[in-house]
């Protein structure tokens, strides 16, 4: 193997990797990183694991330090099958959102796939974990290793002293509510590891002191009163307990009449880690895209300065061509757009406005179009939007045109589609719109919230769920969901539907009566 001057020379020859030779094009490609891009990144931690490890991690969801639970076990077995059958590869790397920043790299990796996925996660993904401002607002980077590393072992303690199914069946139910329990609209509290710490082990040694009172009250019988006093209750109780509440694992932990203390704990620990991966669903085709266009252009970069072989850079355009190949709709492969694909067609055109525009982008673009600096333009943008608003924002005619987008109408009374949408002035802002809903969590993710629980009454827990479209929820999802939430209520959990237009009753639906109405 051939070892060159780091100052200029080839990097690298042929497939093999040292550590040495890591650390050499590590820094080959932090130069161009910082001083040519101007990225801004946590100090970065890189660790070569084997393709095992990265199962492992696969079935852990990505993170280093992990509590236990048979769904990820499930997870391992499944990917590892077929990962040996051929029938499904592993990812060449894995980024966590942390300071430092984590990246795991697979040792079975060629030297040339080595540089690519250095620059993809610990300069890519790692500026914009450091930099978007949902990142920055929803997750605590430099908190979150110690915080895992407590749940843990919370976790494991909760196993010794309770047994291992009364934990599972809790982290059941909190993992299947998961999608409901992160605030969506408002910041949530933050406590220092040292607090959480103390309130858990509060918690765990004075479960009798701190149960509370009022579970151990019956409830009185209700006299007769008029509309008024009634509605001045309910408003009364409702504004006691801020509802209506989005975060459905919150209000569990805050109020449930039957969760022991380690059961609470147990709660807050499943939604800080939802908490944590919330802005990441948010942001899939601006990380992929930002981290796709960072390793694209630092690898050409290093091509063009002689530090990469053709051989080198032909397998790293073939791997990234794999990346962001985007079947077409009529393709037997499609499945959707590309996130990649997407967000890096967008970044380049953002390149492409900045500085060579049309007359159709100065229109459409006059902030942008021809301003020749396109690293600031595109880092402000990594930095403000998330990815229905960048798509809003920057998806531009010309790339409608080149990826070929329409809209298709699908009514359920009609036997055939409709093309709503084609390209003409009117059916841009059409398609921009139709693809940046696609990636609104409002639109996608349904959106149940409790809405009302007399706790000196019945105790029954009353949800709402506002139908979009007129597409309810599957009786099967509404069984699963009441049924954990009436696991850890403990008493009657009711959920009603209701159409987000015309404010009408889709279904009403009660966890110990089946279907009140449809």
């Amino acid at each position: 193997m051939a070892w060159h001057d780091a100052g200029s020379g080839l990097l690298f020859e042929g497939s093999e990797w040292t550590f040495d030779i890591l650390s050499r094009t590590y820094e080959a490609i932090e130069e161009i990183a910082i001083d040519d891009l101007g990225l801004d990144v946590y100090p970065n931690q890189i660790e070569v694991i084997s393709s095992e490890q990265m199962l492992d991690a696969y079935s852990s969801i990505g993170m280093p330090l992990m509590y236990r639970h048979w769904s990820f076990g499930k997870h391992f077995v499944r990917e590892e099958q077929l990962y040996r059958k051929g029938a499904r590869g592993l990812a060449y790397e894995l980024v966590i959102n942390s300071n430092p920043c984590i990246s795991y790299h697979m040792e079975e990796n060629t030297m040339a796939m080595q540089a690519l996925v250095t620059a993809h996660a610990a300069f890519g993904h790692n500026h914009f974990f450091k930099n978007n401002y949902l990142f920055q607002q929803w997750t605590d980077a430099g908190a979150i290793l110690d915080y895992l590393e407590f749940a843990k072992g919370y976790i494991a303690k909760c196993e010794e002293r309770h047994g291992l199914g009364a934990v599972e069946e809790i982290l059941d139910a909190a993992h299947a509510l998961m999608d409901h329990g992160v605030f969506r609209y408002r910041r949530p509290p933050r406590e220092s590891a040292d607090k959480e710490r103390t309130r858990a082990r509060e918690r765990l040694e004075y479960e009798e002191r701190t149960f509370n009172d009022l579970w151990r009250t019956l409830p009185p019988p209700r006299t007769p009163a008029d509309e008024e006093i009634i509605e001045h209750e309910v408003a009364k109780r409702k504004k006691q307990l801020r509802l209506p509440e989005e975060n459905l694992l919150y209000f569990l932990e805050k109020n449930s009449p039957v969760l022991e203390p380690w059961q609470r704990e147990i709660l807050r620990i499943v939604r800080n880690i939802a908490q944590y991966f919330y802005p990441q669903k948010q942001t899939k085709v601006m990380n992929e895209g930002c981290a796709t266009f960072v390793h694209y252009y630092i690898m050409n970069e290093l091509f063009d300065r002689g530090r990469l072989t053709e051989g080198a850079m032909l397998e790293i355009l073939h791997n990234h061509s794999n990346v962001v190949f985007q079947p077409g709709f009529d393709d037997p492969r499609y499945g959707g757009l590309n996130p990649y694909a997407l967000g890096f067609a967008m970044m380049q055109d953002i390149v492409r406005i900045c500085t060579d525009p049309s007359d159709e982008d100065r229109i459409c673009f006059p902030d942008i179009a021809g301003n020749g600096d396109w690293r600031t333009t595109l880092r402000e943008a990594w930095a403000n939007h998330r990815d229905e608003s960048f798509i809003r924002q920057f998806l531009s005619p010309h790339l409608i045109r080149k990826m070929r987008l329409f809209v298709l109408g699908d009514d359920a009374r009609e036997s055939h589609y409709t093309v709503l949408a084609i390209h003409d002035e009117r059916g841009y802002e059409k398609v921009r719109t139709a693809v940046a809903q696609s990636y609104d969590i409002g639109t996608i993710e349904p959106n149940i919230q409790v809405v009302d629980v007399d706790l000196r009454g019945d105790r029954q827990l009353r949800l709402q769920h506002t139908v979009r479209n007129g597409i309810p929820l599957t009786e099967k999802a509404r069984n699963e969901v009441l049924k954990h939430i009436r696991r850890l209520w403990g008493y009657e959990v009711s959920l009603l539907g209701l159409d987000d237009t015309t404010g009408k009753r889709v279904y009403e639906v009660s966890s110990d009566r089946g279907d009140l109405a449809a």
